[in-house]
């Protein structure tokens, strides 16, 4: 099982950027998938899910409004496009398969900073 982030890098407040998770290693398309970060000295929280078929996607009420979890079952891939980005979304967000089989496994991440 792989998990690859990207898209991550340092933006000002009211900025977007738009995070790709690469998933190898299971069947994709059968597997809610879910995002995460971690700001420093912080417990991990769960921001967005989004269930195979892309019919339901859940956000945390922090950033309900203005992130927005996607995926495409056809290139094994799940986006998080984030708007009006606040000093407060400053961490390192991970993608996450929620499987009892693959929930596990953590990629490395990617660094998203927000300059005020």
């Amino acid at each position: 099982v792989q998990l690859v982030e990207s898209g991550g890098g340092l933006v000002q407040a009211g900025g977007s950027l738009r995070l790709s998770c690469a998933a190898s290693g299971f069947t994709f398309s059968i597997t809610p998938m879910g995002w995460y970060r971690q700001a420093p000295g912080k417990q991990r929280e769960l921001v967005a899910v989004i269930t195979t078929d892309s019919e339901i996607t859940n956000y945390a009420d922090s950033v309900k409004g203005r992130f927005t979890v996607s995926r495409d079952n056809a290139k094994n891939t799940m986006y998080l496009q984030m708007n009006s980005l606040k000093p407060e979304d400053t961490a390192v967000y991970y993608c996450n398969a929620l499987s009892k089989t693959y929930g596990n496994y953590w990629g490395q991440g990617t660094q998203v900073t927000v300059s005020s």
